[in-house]
């Protein structure tokens, strides 16, 4: 991911988190049954943290959390939320490719990569690398949990402009959030989402910010190949046809069929 990506929404990514998942009880809630395999103690990496909220609530349910990202002005907003919540956690601006030098290797025993993260990274040798680095800082037999949209869909739906249907809120404030999809004939050609959020003041002003994504998109199928070309074995998938965003998990050094929990 590139250094600035997501610095330019970091002020305003609560509006672009479902409702559901802005606490952190709710971002951990969200990973319940991943979350209850892992004991307490456990030492854990979220690595695309954004603005803390599932590594915040990793950290009060008794874990050991590691928050890092590539973005420093969501890892500002991970530190200023567990300062909040009286969550003890290290976090630190480190980009996947940086992952092997902070003196991780083989430190933790759960890595989490989730919201879409993971498709920033540019193209099939990218995507490689940083799933390559993911296991390099898990134990044997540690555990990866990543999420994803559905590229498969988003791809059938092709280029177009998703305007919320309604004001979102958000402690009280309301915005309107908008995405802009440019999505090119090649799957292995970058694709855009442009993010807006125009919130509107009291008295009816408006404010707007919005950045420029680049993404490069895969197939579920593809993914679970760089799983394993990253020495990384897949244990559980909700990926479905219809679904907007599906959750997998892959252990390393685990073999064909371990059969292993998520």
């Amino acid at each position: 991911m590139a250094d600035e990506a997501y610095d330019a929404l970091a002020g305003v990514y609560e509006w672009l988190v479902p409702e559901a998942l802005l606490t952190p009880q709710g971002s951990v809630a969200a990973f319940a049954g991943v979350v209850e395999g892992l004991e307490e103690g456990s030492r854990v990496l979220d690595c695309a943290a954004g603005i803390g909220l599932l590594a915040v609530g990793l950290a009060l349910r008794g874990l050991e959390v590691v928050a890092s990202d590539a973005s420093a002005a969501m890892i500002e907003r991970t530190r200023r939320l567990a300062a909040g919540h009286g969550a003890e956690l290290t976090a630190a601006v480190c980009p996947w490719q940086d992952l092997g030098r902070q003196g991780w290797e083989g430190a933790f025993d759960a890595v989490f990569c989730v919201g879409n993260s993971l498709a920033h990274a540019q193209g099939r040798a990218g995507r490689r690398a940083a799933l390559g680095a993911m296991a390099g800082v898990l134990r044997e037999g540690g555990l990866l949990v990543a999420t994803s949209r559905n590229w498969e869909r988003v791809r059938r739906e092709g280029s177009g402009l998703e305007v919320g249907d309604r004001l979102a809120e958000r402690a009280g404030a309301r915005a309107l959030v908008i995405h802009a999809w440019t999505v090119p004939d090649g799957w292995d050609e970058p694709h855009h989402l442009d993010v807006a959020v125009a919130a509107i003041d009291p008295e009816g002003g408006v404010t707007t910010r919005g950045e420029r994504l680049r993404l490069w998109p895969f197939r579920h199928r593809t993914l679970d190949e760089d799983l394993r070309a990253a020495g990384l074995a897949p244990v559980s998938t909700t990926y479905a046809d219809d679904v907007e965003r599906y959750l997998v998990t892959a252990r390393k050094g685990a073999g064909e069929g371990a059969g292993a929990r998520p």
